[in-house]
């Protein structure tokens, strides 16, 4: 038998497997993907002010950190499978309640409740594929996670074209799929994988070695935050139709599905923060060329893809660069620090792009994303001024994962390095986990 006809039979055992997960996975992500730019969408339509339609946007993300925090706990006490079901009723039930009463608190409360669970959807499914896992299998499983977030968020967007955004059919759509998203995952799943809580760390600890790792972390978190918080408002003022307003979202998810690679590659190959440097700078200017754009043509479509294809890789840079400074088995516990402080950024960011968006008319929300990416690249252009970073021979490899991750997902990337590290020859070894170096 061929090498390529084992390879094949082997991949489509693991799809076989692995099926359950990434098709309940893609419907919550198509549900969470339109319900997100829907409530953007109706906000504007109902006279909502701007920043309380950032204070709603806003909410979402202080309910994920708290799911992020919390669920954990829940897990380890009833279980997976009854978590996921429990959170997948809870985000069902929320877009049900957005079109029964459309005051302002009801909205916030519910996007509240929303991140809370899926932070927690986030974690067990993440904690099932991490558990099925093996040597051979975790880099298509990562890729194929990496692609059913990022496809189902931008896929979500096109599902604005099939109803009238001021109906309850959308609403009720959204939250079909995420319910449905139960049936895969509990019919399919093998045993519940034991779940082992992450070690913590204090903020001041990674601060201490790599500050612009933090830095770029929150400024991810308010650019991503701004960009999802009021992007179908800025869409819908400038005078995109419902389906529009869908295809300029879903342009900037569908960016790093195809920049994340080459990004990750060229900060294997030069230092990481002259990589934070020129994407972040590179960002910055893409929103500025936004700001002079026909916000009705198709080159407004090419500018935000490359502005998503720039900003969302940003999220695995930062991540990538504090991993790089911090000892050999500390990176899970970082990646559950580093989802707690990009979501205090995206808290931020909605409020922060109404603030702009009032100031400036819809020019603002580009130029908010512009001095966001401008302010990480002015940090880490002084951090290359003042400190002598890491030896390029140092650096791990950069790890890619979504931005929407609930951070237990990074667990499978790093075992994988691990495992190759553990095949590899003593002194390469020594190598890739020699303690951390300067100050970065």
């Amino acid at each position: 038998m061929s090498v390529t006809s084992t390879r094949s039979r082997y991949t489509a055992r693991i799809a076989l497997r692995s099926w359950g997960l990434f098709a309940g996975l893609l419907l919550m992500m198509l549900s969470n993907g339109l319900l997100v730019t829907l409530i953007g969408l109706r906000a504007e339509l109902e006279g909502f002010t701007t920043q309380t339609t950032g204070v709603v946007m806003a909410s979402y993300y202080v309910g994920f950190l708290g799911g992020a925090r919390l669920v954990p706990h829940f897990v380890g006490s009833v279980g997976h499978i009854r978590v996921f079901a429990a959170l997948a009723s809870l985000a069902s039930v929320a877009p049900l309640i957005h079109a029964i009463d459309l005051s302002p608190f009801t909205w916030g409360a519910m996007r509240l409740i929303t991140g809370f669970a899926y932070a927690g959807l986030y974690i067990t499914a993440e904690s099932w594929i991490n558990d099925s896992a093996t040597n051979r299998n975790r880099g298509l499983l990562l890729s194929v996670y990496m692609v059913v977030i990022m496809g189902g968020i931008a896929a979500g967007q096109g599902l604005l074209a099939l109803g009238d955004p001021t109906k309850v059919t959308l609403f009720v759509a959204s939250s079909v799929l995420v319910s449905a998203s139960v049936i895969p995952v509990t019919l399919s799943v093998g045993p519940a994988p034991e779940f082992k809580y992450a070690t913590k760390l204090a903020v001041r600890e990674i601060w201490r070695l790599a500050p612009l790792g933090i830095m770029t972390g929150l400024g991810v978190g308010i650019a991503n935050g701004a960009l999802w918080g009021l992007g179908a408002v800025y869409a819908t003022r400038v005078g995109m139709s419902s389906s529009r307003v869908g295809l300029f979202l879903a342009a900037a998810v569908a960016g790093p599905l195809v920049t994340q690679i080459p990004i990750g590659s060229m900060s294997d190959r030069i230092r990481r923060r002259w990589a934070v440097f020129l994407v972040t700078m590179g960002a910055a200017l893409v929103a500025m060329w936004a700001v002079t754009v026909d916000p009705l043509s198709i080159v407004m479509i090419a500018a935000v893809f490359l502005l998503g294809g720039l900003s969302f890789p940003l999220y695995s840079l930062g991540l990538s660069h504090i991993n790089d400074q911090v000892p050999a088995g500390s990176t899970v516990a970082v990646s559950s620090l580093y989802v707690f402080v990009t979501g205090i950024g995206a808290i931020i960011g909605p409020p922060l792009a109404a603030t702009t968006l009032d100031a400036f008319g819809p020019e603002g929300f580009f130029l908010t994303l512009a001095a966001v990416h401008a302010a990480i690249g002015v940090a880490a252009l002084v951090r290359i001024i003042i400190r002598e970073g890491l030896p390029i021979d140092r650096q791990r490899r950069f790890t890619s994962v979504p931005a929407r991750a609930g951070g237990v997902i990074f667990q499978l990337a790093r075992n994988g390095r691990s495992e190759r590290r553990d095949r590899q020859p003593a002194g390469r070894m020594g190598s890739e986990e020699a303690s951390p170096g300067s100050e970065q």
